[in-house]
C-alpha cells in the first residue's frame, strides 16, 4: 500500500496501563513480604485495602499498616464468601498454599474481578514491574515474569540516568497545565493548549520548570492568547514581546 512500512507485531507482551483505583476496593489475602509490598503498592494509588489473614501471619510492615489504621483488617483465614462484596474490584493474594490460591482464582474468574496469584503468572491477570518514583512520575519496568530480578537492575539503570530534581519539574508543569485549563477552557481550546505547553517544555530547561514559582506562571500565561513563548530569563526581566531575541536554541524536553 504505497510503500509504506508499518511497525511488526512483536507478541508475547503486556499491556502496560496505569490503573485507576483510587477510592477502590482491592482485597489483599495473606499478610507476609509479598503482600506488604502489594498494599504499600495500593495506598500510593489511594486504593481503600481490605486485608484478610490470620494476625500470626503478618509480617511487621503489614502490622504497621494495620494499627495505624491504613488498611480495613479482618483477623480471619479467607474464606469463599469474602469475595462477596460487590464493591471489590481486585484480589490479590500471597499466600503460601497453592490450591488454595488456584481455588480463589477460579473463583475470581466466576466472579469476573482481576485477580493477581503471587509466583503463578498464568493466574495472573496483572503483574507487577519494578518501579521508580519521584513524585508524579511513575516508570514500571516489566519482563513479563522472565526475570523480576533483572527488572530491578534495568529499573536503577534507568533511574541514574534521570536527573535528580525531575520529579519537582514535572509537578510544576502539571500547575501549569491546571492554570491554562482555567484560562483557556472548552474542547475547541485542546489543540492550542497542547500544543503551546508542549513548547514550553521544549524551549525551558529542567532547572527553569524546577524553579518557576507561582507568579511566573501568572506571567507565562499571558503570553498564551497570542502564542508566544518568552524564555526564562526574558520572563524574570519583564521583557516585552518586540524585546525577544531568540537564538533558536532549546532545552530540555519533555512529553505531556
Amino acid at each position: 500500500m504505497g510503500g509504506e512500512k508499518f511497525p511488526e507485531v512483536e507478541g508475547g507482551g503486556s499491556l502496560i496501563l496505569a490503573w485507576q483505583v483510587k477510592n477502590k476496593k482491592v482485597l489483599v489475602i495473606g499478610g507476609g513480604e509479598v503482600a506488604a509490598g502489594r498494599i504499600l503498592n495500593l495506598l500510593n494509588a489511594d486504593a481503600k485495602v481490605v486485608l484478610i489473614s490470620p494476625r500470626d501471619g503478618l509480617n511487621p510492615e503489614v502490622a504497621h499498616r494495620v494499627e495505624q489504621k491504613q488498611i480495613e483488617y479482618h483477623d480471619k483465614k479467607y474464606e469463599p464468601s469474602d469475595l462477596d462484596d460487590p464493591a471489590i474490584t481486585m484480589v490479590m493474594t500471597a499466600i503460601d498454599d497453592p490450591e488454595a490460591s488456584s481455588r480463589i482464582w477460579k473463583l475470581c474468574k466466576e466472579k469476573r474481578i482481576a485477580a493477581n496469584i503471587a509466583d503463578v503468572p498464568p493466574e495472573c491477570d496483572f503483574y507487577f514491574g519494578s518501579v521508580h518514583r519521584d513524585g508524579p512520575l511513575q516508570i514500571m519496568v516489566s519482563t513479563n515474569g522472565n526475570g523480576p530480578k533483572m527488572a530491578n537492575i534495568v529499573r536503577r539503570r534507568i533511574a541514574e540516568t534521570l536527573p535528580s530534581n525531575i520529579g519537582e519539574a514535572i509537578k510544576k508543569v502539571g500547575a501549569l497545565r491546571k492554570k491554562l485549563r482555567v484560562l483557556a477552557p472548552g474542547d475547541e481550546q485542546g489543540p492550542k493548549r497542547m500544543k503551546w505547553m508542549s513548547k514550553v517544555c521544549l524551549q525551558w530547561s529542567l532547572e527553569d520548570l524546577c524553579d518557576m514559582t507561582e507568579q511566573d506562571m501568572d506571567d507565562l500565561l499571558r503570553n498564551y492568547g497570542p502564542d508566544l513563548i518568552p524564555t526564562f530569563e526574558q520572563l524574570k526581566l519583564g521583557e516585552s514581546p518586540d524585546e525577544w531575541q531568540f537564538d533558536g536554541s532549546f532545552g530540555w524536553s519533555c512529553v505531556i
